[in-house]
């Protein structure tokens, strides 16, 4: 009899949706496959929990509908009959003590349209007025890169980068304007601006070459974004694959034969080897991990920053509010900001929850920027009362809700600051020389849960690439065989 192959064993180190992601197409690739996470659950920032009954995200509740990944995903699992859109996207500015729609016709909060800049009232007479200029100035010069407050408040004037400009980017990264990268942050302005002299100019180029029907921006699913963590975990249990929590990982080394990981508490350790192995954890865990083994990306993983941040959800009896909200949420900038950066009326922007409780308004508070660590050490009490306090001023409401939770994110979000390309193609080309090793998740290809994906299915390719290559390369080398006697 000949026996039968021994199956490629991929560990994969992390349990949010890159994690399961990566390990998912190891694993129906033909390896055999361990993930290991140290949380009691798996999902990450995928998680959902009940509030006044109502299955309600407590992290990441949509994913961009406009990019394929997660689509694909979320049909190749069944749960296509399950994604739900929004009932509106219609959002607001908090300036100058009022509400005021978002200007339609910008990239990022870039202006393309200045009509419809003037019409939001968002910015005062004088900082409107700057904006213009931009395209009769001459051109602004800039390295391989710059700070996204640097260049656009240097093009259209600080009053943009300080209303529209910084709370766009604070919903995406919880970061700061003067630190984050415009290369990374904005990659497709980036590019086209250094082709015009007007940033105004670059920005209509890009909103033209857009397609003028691509369907809704974003998509959720109906019992919440974090059922598709389960569901993908539930989809590696009809594979050859193994999902541990709880488990942390302390050191990673090579052997002749791949790598061996050390797992557990140092009076405890217990040793599992691999043939690859896939790092799906934040940059500063993949780097302590990696100091041993590739020093040099090491190194600049240590230097990525991350942003914590708090989601406070309020469930309030319909009858609680002046008039029903009907944004589906408005962004604070932080020169006006008293703790929360972002609202979300999630009944109003997610119509399905009502069905759950007719009459309820759920409503999401974000709390939280980078630098703003002494604000989130905060009781959940204390956050609560900034959460309410915040509503008060915008909605009139004045009752108490009838449900809350807090949910804390430390070392959320990572910090795309100026040079951060760089630093990752440093990183790549460090992991790069070494065989059966990949990286991958939010902090290398972007924030949004399809570019997760996308980075996941990268790094399970390079690996498993990397194998067959190992053993087409091992099996040429060996001895030809004695004929038979």
């Amino acid at each position: 009899m000949t026996d039968a192959p021994i199956r490629t064993h991929v560990v994969v180190v992390g349990g949010g949706i890159t994690g399961l992601t990566a390990a998912y197409q190891a694993a129906k690739n033909g390896a055999r496959v361990t993930l290991l996470e140290g949380a009691a659950d798996v999902g990450g920032k995928l998680r959902v929990s009940e509030i006044a009954g109502l299955p309600v995200d407590e992290g990441a509740e949509a994913m961009l509908a406009r990019r394929p990944e997660g689509l694909e995903l979320v049909r190749e699992l069944g749960l296509g009959d399950r994604m739900v859109y929004p009932g509106t996207t219609s959002a607001a500015i908090w300036s100058r003590g009022a509400l005021h729609d978002m200007p339609s016709g910008h990239i990022m909060g870039v202006p393309a349209d200045l009509g419809a800049l003037a019409r939001s009232r968002v910015l005062s007479a004088a900082g409107l007025a700057r904006v213009p200029l931009d395209l009769v100035r001459p051109a602004t010069p800039r390295g391989e890169d710059v700070s996204v407050a640097g260049l656009i408040g240097a093009r259209v004037g600080s009053e943009v980068v300080d209303r529209l400009v910084e709370p766009l980017l604070g919903g995406v990264y919880a970061g700061r304007a003067d630190d984050l990268s415009f290369e990374a942050t904005m990659p497709g302005l980036a590019g086209v601006s250094r082709t015009r002299r007007s940033l105004i100019t670059a920005a209509r180029t890009v909103r033209e070459a857009a397609p003028k029907d691509a369907g809704p921006v974003f998509t959720t699913l109906t019992g919440g974004l974090g059922e598709l963590a389960h569901a993908l975990a539930a989809r590696l249990t009809e594979f050859d694959a193994t999902v541990r929590t709880e488990t942390m990982v302390r050191e990673l080394r090579r052997t002749p034969g791949g790598w061996r990981l050390t797992l557990g508490p140092t009076r405890e350790p217990e040793y599992l080897d691999a043939d690859a192995v896939v790092l799906a954890v934040p940059a500063r865990a993949t780097g302590r991990l990696l100091r041993e083994v590739v020093p040099v990306a090491s190194a600049e993983l240590g230097r990525i920053e991350y942003a914590s941040m708090a989601i406070v959800t309020l469930a309030y009896s319909g009858s609680a509010f002046p008039s029903a909200p009907v944004r589906s949420g408005y962004l604070v900038p932080a020169v006006e900001s008293s703790g929360v950066k972002a609202v979300t009326f999630s009944t109003t922007k997610w119509p399905h929850l009502i069905d759950g409780a007719p009459g309820m308004v759920v409503i999401r508070c974000s709390i939280g920027r980078y630098g703003e660590e002494q604000l989130l050490q905060r009781p959940d009490d204390e956050l609560k009362a900034v959460a309410m306090t915040e509503l008060a001023r915008t909605t009139g409401v004045i009752e108490l809700p009838v449900d809350s939770r807090v949910t804390r994110w430390g070392g959320a979000l990572p910090q795309y600051s100026v040079g951060h390309l760089e630093r990752i193609a440093r990183i790549r080309a460090a992991v790069a020389g070494i065989p059966g090793l990949a990286v991958c998740g939010a902090a290398y290809d972007g924030v949004g849960i399809p570019a997760c994906i996308a980075s996941a299915r990268t790094a399970a390719a390079r690996v498993l690439d990397g194998l067959e290559s190992r053993g087409q390369s091992e099996e040429s080398e060996e001895p030809a065989s004695e004929p038979h006697r």
